[in-house]
């Protein structure tokens, strides 16, 4: 069943144009709606720009990384692995590299439609539990890179949410990157079912993976 969540008020560019880490605090309990899919975020990634090497950004401005540099509050949308697509909000201001990675969220609206877009998923807690399950479930590909989330007429659109308790928003390294792995910028609510696994990136876990 859905969850009533209002959603009286959109984020503004504003609101987003500040610090990766700070975007990232801001976005936890924030709902992000996609057609009828609502989804209300509970894990997300920091990433800066030159002086992140774990970035997309870090060596520079490319056509695939060029949405990253602004302005705030526009959809990133990359393909990975040839297999899937994550999704980040944009920060800072325009021509300053940064972004959020959107990780795990939970389906609050249009519950249907995400269970037929995910039918693996073997709970409701599983259908946005990770980047790439989270992204299928909004329905969100490669069209939409560069979406407005603070347009009103966005097909996507990113609502503000319920204030989340500062003792419930945990902070640690981020998942699978390969460099600048203890970094502690991804951040979560405590006792969300949908929060993903923790995979620590580096060479050392990319040996044990082989």
């Amino acid at each position: 069943m859905s969850v009533a969540v209002p959603l009286d008020r959109q984020l503004t560019r504003e609101e987003l144009a500040v610090d990766p880490v700070d975007a990232a605090k801001l976005l936890l309990g924030c709902v992000l709606e996609a057609g009828e899919v609502r989804v209300r975020l509970v894990e997300v990634e920091a990433y800066r720009g030159g002086d992140d090497p774990a970035s997309h950004c870090y060596r520079g401005i490319t056509p695939r990384n060029e949405v990253m540099f602004g302005p705030a509050g526009h959809l990133y949308v990359y393909f990975v692995y040839g297999m899937h697509f994550c999704a980040n909000v944009v920060a800072l201001t325009d021509g300053v590299p940064g972004a959020v990675l959107l990780r795990a969220g939970e389906v609050i609206g249009g519950l249907e439609e995400a269970r037929i877009r995910r039918p693996a998923s073997r709970s409701d807690a599983e259908l946005g539990k990770g980047p790439a399950r989270l992204t299928s479930v909004l329905g969100l590909d490669r069209d939409s890179n560069g979406l407005d989330l603070t347009d009103p007429a966005s097909p996507v659109r990113l609502f503000a949410g319920e204030h989340v308790p500062p003792e419930r928003i945990h902070a640690g390294p981020r998942v699978g990157v390969a460099v600048a792995v203890d970094v502690p910028w991804r951040f979560w609510i405590d006792g969300s079912p949908a929060v993903s696994l923790y995979r620590r990136g580096g060479k050392a876990a990319r040996r044990q993976s082989r």
